[in-house]
């Protein structure tokens, strides 16, 4: 009778656990270690060394896992656009935001973009800058290698595409191209490898490997465009209420030193001081 009663506290016990755990597994055990709850991001490359560290930061304080998916921003929008899954999209300029929106992976109505971080196009050289260059018009002379990011498929080689146009310059720059990135990471890479002499990306490519790189400001006047960095949470996110606490968590003031850490700006001001006559386009719809 003894034996019958022990097996049957056992088994109380156990049933009591498998409860307990299922209950934690549904409704996701949220601690500063440990989550059942996870996001997932698709984010652009242009600002991949900022999401890696503050996901990190976002995780421990939350106990919401990050997933972070981070490339391209046209073949981020294709692959949410096939997958049909991901919390957040945040490409490298509003462009592709209001692309998403057309495909119904956004929907403004239901939550308006927000901004992150500012971007002013620059050229970007070699340590030591063993070719001279000094300026948009010196990525014309003969023999020069130069590299951008393809202009197809992300927004940093589209800004400097239309920066060379404006200027009166893509003809004769073009014809030093031998290299167009499928990301901005591989544009940075391409400098930092000696693999070209230049590209022209975002002023913050310097940021991520000043012992490789040296950055070359263009003149303000000639800057016809601010980029800037914006998130929207998807029609199909699964956890809505984890993905706008990220995204509150990235544009915070708490966050700003990581921004500042690798050269972005926090604020329009800041990148105004580069490029005062620049604008800065509204996402339409939003």
């Amino acid at each position: 009778m003894e034996k019958t009663k022990y097996f049957a506290l056992i088994a109380s016990v156990f049933a009591i656990c498998i409860i307990v755990s299922a209950i934690y597994f549904l409704n996701g055990f949220n601690s500063a270690h440990h989550s059942w709850r996870q996001i997932e991001v698709f984010a652009g490359a242009a600002a991949a060394p900022v999401y890696r560290e503050i996901a990190g930061i976002f995780e421990k304080e939350t106990g919401i896992r990050v997933l972070l998916n981070i490339g391209g921003s046209g073949s981020l929008l294709s692959s949410l656009e096939i997958a049909r899954r991901g919390d957040i999209f945040i490409p490298g300029s509003p462009e592709y935001l209001i692309l998403a929106a057309q495909k119904g992976i956004i929907n403004f109505t239901e939550y308006k973009p927000k901004i992150l971080a500012y971007l002013v196009p620059a050229i970007i050289v070699q340590k030591g800058n063993p070719k001279n260059i000094g300026s948009l018009e010196d990525l014309a002379r003969p023999g020069l290698l130069i590299g951008i990011a393809d202009p197809e498929s992300v927004c940093v080689g589209l800004y400097a595409k239309e920066l060379l146009e404006r200027n009166g310059l893509w003809e004769s720059v073009s014809k030093n191209i031998v290299v167009y990135a499928a990301s901005c990471e591989q544009t940075a890479q391409i400098v930092y490898t000696g693999a070209v002499d230049a590209v022209i990306g975002w002023h913050v490519f310097y940021y991520w490997n000043p012992d490789k790189s040296e950055i070359i400001w263009i003149e303000g006047s000639k800057i016809p465009k601010i980029g800037y960095i914006a998130g929207a949470i998807t029609t199909f996110a699964k956890d809505r209420a984890a993905a706008e606490n990220f995204l509150d968590f990235l544009a915070s003031e708490k966050v700003y030193a990581i921004w500042k850490k690798y050269g972005y700006f926090p604020t329009l001001l800041e990148a105004k001081s580069y490029a005062p006559n620049a604008i800065v386009e509204e996402i339409v719809g939003a």
